[in-house]
């Protein structure tokens, strides 16, 4: 929620504050009238509509959010943000092919790292592991077009 109640020299009221698309709406609403503080329900009908507005703008982000979805999954030259193909070291000092998973969860709100062995799961195996794990994470159904997008991404590996 982006409503915040601001009581000072300058302002009584709520303000709601939310990016929506790029663009930063922000909007007060008065808790005075005629230079006097509201008290009861006209205070509270002022509140509801600021919760209102919030609840409006929050539909309104996630809306765009979604709508841009496909182009913030994906770098310029066509691969997937956010996982990459590394050669890992292990403690015996062998290198291990991975597919490593480093995401912003939707689901958890919190940065997650987790990697897939092409040793253990094959190319495809570890791809498909990795594609997964994505998806649940940025909350993108497995029969979407973004997903059969996701999976065809795969980079090349040496």
């Amino acid at each position: 929620m982006s409503v915040k109640l601001l009581d000072n020299q300058a302002f009584y009221g709520y303000r709601v504050r939310r990016t929506v698309d790029g663009k930063l709406y922000q909007e007060y609403f008065s808790l005075k009238e005629n230079g006097k503080r509201l008290v009861g329900a006209k205070k509270k009908a002022i509140e509801e509509a600021a919760m209102a507005r919030d609840r409006e703008l929050e539909q309104a982000q996630i809306k765009a959010r979604e709508a841009a979805k496909d182009i913030r999954c994906f770098n310029p030259d066509g691969s997937v943000k956010g996982i990459s193909y590394l050669l890992k070291t292990e403690k015996s000092g062998n290198l291990t092919p991975i597919f490593q998973v480093g995401i912003a969860s939707e689901v958890e709100r919190k940065t997650v790292c987790t990697s897939f062995s092409l040793n253990a799961h094959g190319r495809e195996g570890a791809w498909e592991k990795a594609v997964d794990a994505y998806a649940r994470h940025k909350s993108i159904k497995r029969n979407s077009k973004l997903y059969k997008k996701l999976k065809s991404a795969m980079p090349r590996v040496g």
